[in-house]
C-alpha cells in the first residue's frame, strides 16, 4: 500500500508518528508531500491507495478532486482520533472565533473539578499526540476548525457551536462551503448525543438543527451564575464564551463554586485582547489572533467609551469590512494606522466611519506611531486587532503577536 502525507506541519509529523506505530499499516510505503520538499508535491496523487491531508490544505484543490474521482482515499489527523480513541467523551468545540478560549476554559473547568482530561485539536496540539494517554474514562476538549471538520464523517459526543459568521474565503470555495464544514460538528450525532448552540447568531442555530442529538440552546443574555463584569477577560464575546464553558461543565455535574472560581481567574489566552503593558497613561493590548474584520468589531466593542487607537491590516481573505466600518462610528476611536497587503481595502470600507486613517510601511512603525498619538492625549489603549491573516509579512498570528509584544516592550 502506498501511503501520502499531505503538508508536514504539526499534524502531519503526528500523523507520520502514529501510522508507523499502526499495525493496520505495516509495511506500507509513505511519502512526505509538501511545498516546502517541492513545488509538485500535489502531482500524480492517483498512485496512493490512501492520503492523509494535513488542515492546511484545501479539500476542494483540483488535484484533490481528480484523486478522489480515481478512488483515492483520504483521511485526517481528526478521523484518526475520531476512529482510534477509546472513549466516547469527546466535547468538540467549533465557531468562527472564540474557540480556543471556550475549549481551554472547558478544560480548566474540567480539570479544577479533579476530572481526567485532555485539551487538543486546532489550539496547537494534534489529537493524535494526546492518544495514547487517554483511557475510556476520559474527557477530551477537542478545537475543531472548519479545514478540521470538513471530511469528517463522526461527530462528538458533546459539540459546543459557537458564532459563526463570514471567514477563510481564501480557502474555501464559497461560503456556503464553509458554513456546511462547520456542521459536521453536529451532522453525525445520535440521539443520545448533546448540541449546545448560541439562540443569537443564526448560523449556530443552523448548524445545530442538522443535529439529532438533544440541542440546547443558550441565551447569555438571561445568564445568572456571573456577569460581564465578573470577568478578567474583556469584550461581550468573551462573556458568551464563558457562559457557554460554564453551561456545558454545569450540564456534566460540575459544581457551581468550581465553574464560578475558574471563570473569574481565567485571564484568556495569548493574543487574544491580551494586556501586554501600560506607559504612563498608554495601555497596549495584543489581539492578533483576530484575522477577520467581526472579531477587529468584537475587540472595538470591548472598550466602548475609552479612547484608543486601532492598529490592523494584514493578507485579505475575500471578506467584507462593513462589520468594521460600523463598529468603528461612535466608538472613540482616535486613529486607525493600517498596514499589510490589505490595508487599501480597509481603509476604503472604513472611510466613511469618519475616524481619520494613516498608512504606514510596516508593525514597528505602526506601534511608534500609535505611541506618539496616544501619549499626547492619554487616556488611551492601542489596540492591535488586525482582522486579517499574517501571511503577508509574518509566519502566524503567534509570531505577529509575539512581535507586537516584543516591540512594544522596546519603547
Amino acid at each position: 500500500m502506498r501511503l501520502a502525507i499531505l503538508g508536514f506541519g504539526r499534524e502531519g509529523k503526528s500523523i507520520l508518528k502514529f501510522i508507523k506505530k499502526s499495525p493496520e499499516y505495516r509495511g506500507a510505503k509513505i511519502e512526505i508531500l509538501d511545498k516546502k520538499r517541492s513545488k509538485n508535491y500535489l502531482k500524480n496523487l492517483e498512485k496512493f491507495g490512501i492520503i492523509f491531508r494535513s488542515p492546511g490544505i484545501p479539500y476542494n484543490l483540483p488535484e484533490l478532486k481528480r484523486a478522489r474521482k480515481t478512488g483515492v482515499r483520504f483521511s485526517s489527523a481528526t478521523k484518526l482520533f475520531f476512529n482510534n480513541c477509546p472513549t466516547k467523551n469527546i466535547i468538540g468545540v467549533t465557531g468562527t472565533k472564540g474557540k480556543g478560549t471556550t475549549s481551554t476554559l472547558l478544560y480548566k473547568i474540567l480539570k479544577a473539578s479533579g476530572r481526567r482530561v485532555l485539551l487538543a485539536g486546532n489550539i496547537g496540539k494534534s489529537a493524535l499526540e494526546i492518544l495514547p494517554r487517554l483511557k475510556n474514562n476520559s474527557l477530551v476538549v477537542l478545537e475543531l476548525s472548519s479545514f478540521q471538520l470538513q471530511d469528517l464523517t463522526l461527530s462528538p459526543h458533546i459539540a459546543v457551536v459557537l458564532d459563526i459568521f463570514p471567514d477563510h474565503q481564501d480557502a474555501h470555495l464559497n461560503l456556503r462551503e464553509y458554513y456546511e464544514a462547520k456542521t459536521n460538528v453536529a451532522r453525525n450525532q445520535k440521539k443520545s448525543d448533546k448540541i449546545f448552540f448560541f439562540k443569537d447568531n443564526a448560523l449556530s442555530r443552523w448548524t445545530a438543527a442538522k443535529s439529532r442529538g438533544k440541542k440546547i440552546g443558550i441565551d447569555p443574555k438571561k445568564f445568572r451564575l456571573f456577569g460581564w463584569e465578573d470577568l478578567k477577560i474583556r469584550g461581550w464575546y468573551n462573556f458568551k464564551n464563558a457562559v457557554m464553558a460554564a453551561t456545558v461543565t454545569e450540564s456534566l455535574g460540575i459544581p457551581e463554586k468550581i465553574i464560578l472560581k475558574t471563570v473569574k481567574s481565567f485571564r484568556g489566552n495569548e493574543h487574544r485582547l491580551e494586556f501586554v503593558r501600560k506607559i504612563g497613561g498608554v495601555e497596549f493590548w495584543n489581539d492578533s489572533a483576530s484575522t477577520n474584520p467581526q472579531t477587529t468589531a468584537a475587540a472595538i466593542k470591548a472598550f466602548p467609551k475609552e479612547g484608543k487607537i486601532l492598529i490592523a491590516g494584514g493578507q485579505d481573505k475575500g471578506l467584507d469590512y462593513k462589520p468594521l466600518a460600523q463598529a468603528l462610528k461612535n466608538s472613540d476611536t482616535k486613529l486607525v494606522i493600517l498596514f499589510g497587503e490589505n490595508k487599501s481595502k480597509i481603509a476604503g470600507a472604513i472611510k466613511k466611519s469618519g475616524v481619520p486613517i494613516k498608512f504606514v510601511k510596516d508593525l514597528k512603525t505602526a506601534i511608534r506611531t500609535s505611541y506618539n498619538f496616544a501619549k499626547k492625549s492619554p487616556p488611551a489603549k492601542i489596540l492591535f486587532s488586525p482582522g486579517a491573516t499574517s501571511f503577508d509579512m509574518f509566519e502566524n498570528y503567534a509570531n505577529r503577536g509575539k512581535q507586537f509584544k516584543l516591540l512594544t516592550k522596546k519603547l
